[in-house]
């Protein structure tokens, strides 16, 4: 079974074909709205979905060429249904269902954060059910239990921030370009990660919720309060509010695994892509295994939607054809 996967919940369009009988992504292709939302400083909704307008016919066309395959080789099409900007994901949809009718394929709705928690099972070295995820990006931060493909336990979550939101409203703080993300960490290596004592938010108790407005908060009173910003602070400034993010994060993995006695972890998301935190969780946690997926599969990407739409189609779910989205989608609602 062949199947085209379509990514357009947010600021990438992706698009990728699995193939279920060699277990393997045949062709993928990735476009980025980064240069588009940058001189606004973060993402524009109404123009994020006009570029997907724009990109998702030439990258599914680029995406079959690359494999060799014509249309009739595909057997179902998976797409982004939730969580996300609601007008992306209505792109997306509306061209699948569309796709879907005209090829005459069973098409199926993907929840966007399930996704991201199964394409680490693509890899060669893959986790087995039961393990637990870390999922960490801009609009998101859960620890999940994963029992199996459709049953999840959602462990802990944000509060306010997520990750990588935190990390771009720092940026923004440090005058710095969005995204945030690779900025702070470019930023990071130049500085002394123990400079600054921010605080590591709800980590007096043994909870898995996360919390990072406060940690921002201290980021922009420790900014007021200094009156000489050199690059040197700035520098320190990035480098101590990582390591208070990556400790954050390794104390509830560190909790998690203790409370559910699993020692599989996967690690996903934009925000699995920063060097500083994998390292600092590889070594937190050297008693468990860690799974991180490649660096190119850490943003959002049309492979994990057709891999997981894939494992769908054969559990034997189906959908009408209608389009439905859900910009607010919780995994334990799965």
């Amino acid at each position: 079974m062949k199947i085209l996967g379509i990514e357009s919940s947010c600021d990438e369009t992706g698009v990728a074909i699995y193939d279920g009988n060699t277990h393997s992504i045949l062709s993928e292709s990735l476009y980025s709205q980064v240069g588009l939302h940058t001189k606004f400083g973060g993402v524009v909704p109404e123009l994020a979905s006009r570029d997907h307008v724009l990109r998702l016919l030439p990258l599914i066309r680029k995406t079959l060429d690359l494999s060799s395959l014509k249309e009739s080789s595909i057997d179902g099409i998976a797409y982004t249904a939730g969580p996300g900007l609601r007008g992306s994901l209505l792109v997306g949809a509306a061209l699948s269902k569309s796709l879907s009718m005209a090829w005459k394929v069973p098409s199926i709705g993907i929840n966007h954060m399930e996704a991201h928690l199964l394409v680490n099972l693509l890899e060669e070295e893959a986790p087995k059910f039961p393990f637990l995820t870390l999922l960490i990006s801009g609009g998101h931060c859960l620890l999940i239990k994963a029992n199996k493909v459709g049953s999840y336990e959602v462990l802990g979550q944000t509060l306010d921030d997520a990750v990588g939101e935190s990390f771009d409203k720092v940026a923004r703080l440090l005058k710095l370009p969005y995204p945030g993300g690779p900025q702070i960490e470019e930023l990071a290596h130049l500085g002394d990660p123990k400079a600054i004592k921010f605080p590591r938010p709800m980590t007096n108790d043994k909870q898995l919720d996360f919390s990072f407005s406060g940690l921002k908060t201290a980021v922009f009173y420790t900014l007021k309060k200094e009156k000489n910003i050199t690059a040197a602070f700035k520098a320190n400034l990035a480098a101590s509010f990582q390591e208070a993010v990556a400790e954050t994060l390794l104390i509830k993995c560190k909790w998690a695994i203790e409370a559910t006695r699993l020692d599989h972890l996967v690690i996903g998301g934009g925000v699995a892509a920063n060097s500083y935190i994998r390292n600092r969780l590889i070594k937190g946690l050297s008693g468990s295994k860690i799974f991180f997926p490649p660096m190119s599969r850490c943003t959002d990407n049309g492979s994990m939607i057709a891999y997981a739409g894939y494992l769908r189609l054969e559990l034997g779910e189906s959908e009408l054809q209608k389009i439905i989205v859900r910009p607010k989608w919780d995994l334990s609602e799965i």
